[in-house]
């Protein structure tokens, strides 16, 4: 994952937690999931919106009259 170790993820723990406080990192971590599972929402109305754009829902053809064939 991106070549980050063992180590390097320890040394990125340490700074965040040096950073932000043992206290803010739940409410931190919350606002990112938040954000995330917003991020999905939204990828996904834009996907169906692509779909239901691509391919709208066409109505069946009317049935042709039938006309005698002119001899």
């Amino acid at each position: 994952m991106f070549g980050l170790g063992g180590p390097e993820l320890l040394v990125i723990g340490g700074i965040v937690l040096l950073l932000f406080g043992p206290a803010k990192i739940p409410a931190l971590a919350g606002s990112i999931g938040k954000g995330i599972r917003e991020f999905k929402k939204g990828v996904k109305e834009v996907e169906a919106t692509v779909h239901e754009t691509a391919a709208p829902e066409t109505a069946p053809a009317p049935a042709a009259a039938a006309t005698p064939a002119a001899k």
